[in-house]
């Protein structure tokens, strides 16, 4: 039996930390990462995740600070990979254009755990295909690469924590960085033992979902501690892929532009705009790209896919409504766009609009649903698809 090593790391705002740093003694840590510092005196970071990543002055920073002060004669790229309200099964789709598109990276530090319990409402199942498959897309590509799974908090994540249990994502990704032997950093974990030691509060030090100066600190030195406990690998090892722990993990996924799909009725493809997105916020990272929208009923998509699973990137605002999708001529299932950050917002969110089929071809059929009672919109704005196979 392969035992997990637990241990504490030591934060330097605090006198003493519990640290949630889990890890296989094997492979995990960032022994091949320290080892291409040494070596090469270059090395590529990313970080993925989503708004707690994207934001500028948080860990993304502070991690990179702290590896050029410790490594001064190394040339350091760092890629920020955050994107707001994103899940890991966004990030899955993500990770080729928006990470390996950068250059491969030596390690790769990776967070999804809020969203996906705040913002998608994964279930367990979810969570780890989302997350499994940026794993093992990025093990792929690179089998000598490192990966520190970062699992941040918010006031449920850490209520949950309090009472003894664990939140449903972070349990999920907490699964996934055993399965392949990689480090897990627990952020909520320590903050409750923070709270508890009575050295931390959440209003006056962690502060909320997205932290202060002092909670990113708090984050950001669990995360440097898998560093300063890890050692540079005399040679660089290759991580041998297990298994899934999900075989419908999404960890071969394609592209599809929306442009590519044969359509009937009242679509537009056009780049995001207030012409075409007539109402709510349209956030700076989409504005320019190109979409596809219709804004009635009774619009059809059509397309013949070669995969498992079918998804969507989309922009769900005020008026979004739903897609009903049939496969291969059969029933019509509908999906539905509309969130509840909708209302004043054109919300990024990946849905599944077909899965668990048979990894071979399929006749898609994707029609713009009649409004439900709850939301009364009927448009839907796509970005783009992706398949996984």
């Amino acid at each position: 039996m392969r035992l997990q090593l637990v241990f504490f790391a030591t934060c330097t705002l605090i006198a003493a930390t519990l640290a949630c740093v889990q890890a296989e003694p094997a492979t995990a840590g960032a022994g091949n990462f320290l080892a291409v510092v040494d070596r090469d005196k270059k090395a590529h970071v990313a970080f993925l995740g989503g708004s707690i990543t994207q934001k500028e002055m948080g860990h993304v920073k502070m991690v990179a600070d702290w590896l050029e002060e410790s490594f001064p004669d190394t040339e350091f790229t760092f890629t920020n990979a955050g994107l707001s309200s994103t899940c890991s099964l966004a990030g899955a789709y993500r990770f080729r254009g928006d990470v390996e598109e950068a250059g491969k990276p030596d390690l790769l530090i990776v967070e999804f755990a809020v969203n996906d319990d705040q913002d998608a409402g994964h279930s367990r199942e979810m969570a780890i295909r989302g997350l499994e498959g940026i794993v093992r897309q990025y093990r792929s590509g690179n089998p000598y690469g490192d990966i520190i799974s970062v699992q941040f908090v918010n006031p449920e994540i850490l209520a949950t924590k309090q009472a003894g249990e664990e939140a449903v994502s972070v349990a999920a990704h907490k699964a996934v960085a055993r399965h392949y032997g990689i480090s897990s950093v627990d952020v909520g974990e320590a903050l409750a033992a923070e709270i508890a030691a009575g050295r931390m509060t959440w209003d006056a030090g962690y502060k909320g979902t997205h932290p202060n100066e002092k909670g990113y600190r708090f984050a950001s030195d669990l995360i440097i501690s898998v560093l300063e406990n890890s050692v540079a690998n005399p040679e660089l090892t290759s991580s041998a892929l297990p298994d899934p722990l999900h075989p419908g993990s999404f960890d071969q996924i394609d592209s599809l532009e929306s442009e590519s799909l044969a359509w009937l009725g009242g679509w537009r493809h056009e780049p995001v705009s207030r012409d075409l997105l007539p109402v709510g916020q349209i956030r700076g990272d989409y504005e320019g790209r190109m979409a596809l929208r219709a804004e009635e009923a009774g619009c059809y998509l059509y397309h013949t896919i070669l995969g498992s699973s079918l998804g969507a990137f989309v922009l769900a605002g005020p008026d979004a409504g739903a897609l009903e999708v049939s496969v291969d001529g059969g029933e019509w299932n509908r999906v539905e766009l509309y969130h509840r950050h909708s209302a004043n917002l054109n919300y990024p969110r990946a849905v599944i609009l077909a899965d668990g089929l048979s990894p071979t071809y399929h006749q898609v059929a994707i029609r713009t649903a009649k409004a439900s009672a709850e939301t009364g919109g009927e448009s839907a704005t796509i970005l783009s698809f992706f398949v996984d196979r």
